[in-house]
């Protein structure tokens, strides 16, 4: 079997130096937007922006060598690539999960991350932009903005404006040349793949949601599984964080099977069918269309990728190390597993990670299934097909099978998760705590909305033939914003700091049996987590939906990013978006499920924990701490909640007596309702 992924050679070696110190000062946030909104526009063709157009055609990213934090290192590597002719050309497709097409799109940003100016990030971003591949260049430009200091409150504007085929059908981008070349402005409505033939359509809503598929690639750019502690800090807890986020996406997805009368998902068996074809009906911008896969198919060995016996093997070698207790490093070393670190060093291994203990034993399960599962439809390479939407982190969740893999790959987790003794009452207890009351103001309803988004980019620039208003319509899952009220009592005699988590849990299964709070706990959506000081004597906790801590809002369109920033940078005025910084994060408006139109039962469980010993508020103010930590932590600080991700419905509960017993936890039954006249 061919190791892929993690053999990156020297290219991505980098000095330990910080790549974001000593930014000149004078740059507003305005001018860094307006200057990110010119380089993201209409991304495969050439610049129009006079500085960009003067600075992609003079500047020499080898002329001033200080420019760099690393000494130049990284951009002498690009330019020996540029100058040899080895980079991919323009007008292909990119795909990460290619390891040469990575390594390319890595050195860009490693030329990017370490420059310490706002102008030499800038002139060299707009000189590869008319160099590298149009994907590459997104790729690269989109992760450096995230992780560089230099870039600190830039908006990225949504994927789905930037590079629309990867989210739009392929009628809805024809439709769209027919409009320009006939100059009429058009507006269309794109439906989900399939028809009503197919049982996953019912829930296609969900994969197929654009903000969803942002969310999904903004996480896999926030914690690539590439990254280096040398480009600058060390991410925290990555390995949990793998686990726990695609944990809940299978929990929310296993929701809105059973919101729409379906069961749970089911795990993917290398040795079994794949029961659910699938057909994208998306095409690349350049490369053709995205493969198919028929319905009931075996897996089959790919040819250059992997066979299906090592990925059996892989997965016995990480069972093993689950029922041992440890694994075992390159060194041949013993690495305890037994404790509420081990899901962090299984998540690297399992995805894998650069993180990772022993990649030459345990592969890179994850990471080689998506590749395995994406190239099902040509997996000899016979038809030289271009890679299937499980390459792409944009598009994978598009396909039903991504949650049964990630089924799989979940009851991997749940395996070494269940070997881990329950909690205990002190476990769980907060002395002098007590819940006595949870109430919701307003319905927990949910509705389909429809949404505009703009399709410019999907169209090329042409002198002849003017641009006109393009855009594509589509419904969207919503829900009407709501408030918790958490009535808690504070019988000790100081004020304390107070960890609040929810998660609305699924009541029954698809045949109307209740889960035991066993079964049960796997099924629940975390929904919110966030800290409040407690008074002596009786509090009222009041959150708003809007403010959950694992959902992000709406972000604004490319259109009012390029208005908001040019008018800023006009007046002479400062730029203010921070609620629009970070991408990752559920689209607020999928917080809840979708219900059922008579009303779903949940479980709605409050958890109220102590927050000295479960929070790192050294570093932090906890009281006022925003953004989606709760999935995508602090960029560059260590993960705010010291417990297990999941706590404390991550282990086994075999006695439900015991969280009957404590005064800090508190559940109550809600009913989620779907309205279908909104």
């Amino acid at each position: 079997m061919k190791v892929l992924f993690l053999l990156l050679p020297a290219l991505l070696t980098v000095t330990s130096a910080s790549p974001t110190q000593g930014d000149e000062s004078g740059v507003s946030v305005a001018r860094k937007q307006q200057d990110i909104n010119h380089l993201l526009e209409k991304i495969y063709d050439r610049l129009r922006h006079p500085e960009l157009v003067e600075a992609a055609s003079t500047f020499d990213p080898e002329g001033d060598l200080t420019l760099y934090t690393d000494g130049g290192e990284a951009v002498r590597r690009l330019m020996s690539e540029v100058h040899q002719q080895r980079l991919l050309q323009k007008h292909h497709w990119f795909s990460l999960f290619q390891e040469r097409q990575r390594e390319e799109a890595l050195m860009l940003f490693d030329v990017l991350i370490h420059c310490n100016s706002w102008r030499g990030f800038v002139n060299n971003a707009a000189y590869f932009r008319e160099r590298v591949n149009e994907g590459q260049f997104v790729y690269a430009l989109y992760v450096a903005v995230i992780h560089s200091d230099l870039a600190s409150h830039v908006v990225l504007p949504p994927l789905y404006e930037i590079t629309p085929h990867l989210f739009t059908n392929n009628e809805i981008i024809q439709k769209a040349y027919t409009a320009k070349m006939t100059q009429t402005p058009g507006r269309f409505n794109m439906s989900f793949t399939g028809t009503q033939k197919n049982r996953e359509q019912r829930i296609a809503y969900f994969g197929e949601d654009i903000g969803l598929n942002v969310h999904h690639v903004t996480w896999h750019m926030d914690f690539p599984f590439w990254w280096q502690d040398s480009y600058g800090h060390h991410i925290d807890r990555k390995g949990e964080l793998f686990f726990w986020v695609h944990h809940q996406l299978s929990a929310r997805f296993d929701s809105e099977r059973l919101s729409n009368w379906m069961n749970v998902v089911d795990e993917l068996h290398w040795e079994e069918v794949i029961s659910e074809g699938f057909a994208p009906h998306t095409s690349y911008k350049f490369g053709g269309e995205f493969p198919s896969r028929p319905d009931n198919i075996h897996f089959q060995d790919v040819v250059g990728v992997a066979n299906v016996r090592d990925m059996i093997i892989l997965e016995r070698r990480i069972r093993d190390a689950i029922a041992h207790g440890y694994i075992i490093d390159e060194e041949g070393r013993q690495i305890d597993i037994m404790n509420e670190h081990g899901i962090d060093y299984l998540g690297n291994i399992i995805e894998s990670s650069m993180y990772t203990s022993n990649l030459q034993y345990y592969g890179s399960l994850h990471n080689t299934a998506h590749i395995m599962l994406g190239r099902q439809g040509d997996p000899k390479g016979k038809y030289n097909l271009p890679p299937g939407v499980m390459e792409h982190f944009e598009t994978a969740t598009r396909d039903p099978s991504f949650f049964r893999l990630h089924k799989y790959i979940d009851n991997i987790f749940k395996e070494h998760k269940d070997i881990l003794p329950p909690y205990t009452r002190e476990e769980l207890e907060f002395p002098g705590v007590a819940v006595r009351g949870i109430e919701i103001e307003g319905e927990l309803k949910t509705y389909f909305e429809q949404f505009e988004f703009n399709l410019i980019n999907a169209v090329d620039r042409s002198n002849n033939v003017e641009d006109v208003e393009l855009s594509a319509n589509v419904n969207r899952l919503n829900h009407q914003d709501f408030t918790y009220n958490v009535i808690i009592n504070n019988d000790n005699e100081v004020d304390v700091l107070a960890t609040i988590r929810i998660f609305l849990c699924p009541r029954a299964d698809e045949n109307g049996i209740e889960f035991t709070w066993d079964e049960g706990r796997w099924h629940c959506i975390e929904t919110d987590k966030f800290w409040r000081k407690l008074t002596v004597g009786e509090n009222t906790v009041t959150r708003r939906s809007t403010d959950s801590s694992v959902t992000v809002p709406d972000p604004p369109s490319l259109d009012t990013l390029q208005r908001r920033a040019d008018a800023a940078v006009e007046g002479g005025q400062e730029l203010h978006m921070e609620e629009y910084e970070r991408s990752c994060g559920i689209p607020n408006r999928m917080l809840l499920p979708k219900g059922k139109t008579e009303g779903m039962d949940f479980l709605l469980m409050v958890a109220v924990t102590d927050g000295e010993i479960d929070t790192n508020n050294d570093q932090l103010d906890l009281t006022e701490l925003g953004g989606t930590h709760a999935h995508c932590g602090v960029r560059g600080h260590t993960f705010p909640d010291t417990r297990p991700m999941g706590y404390p419905l991550d282990r086994r509960i075999p006695d439900k007596r015991v969280f009957e017993q404590v005064t800090n936890i508190e559940s109550t039954f809600v009913k989620v309702f779907h309205n279908t006249q909104h």
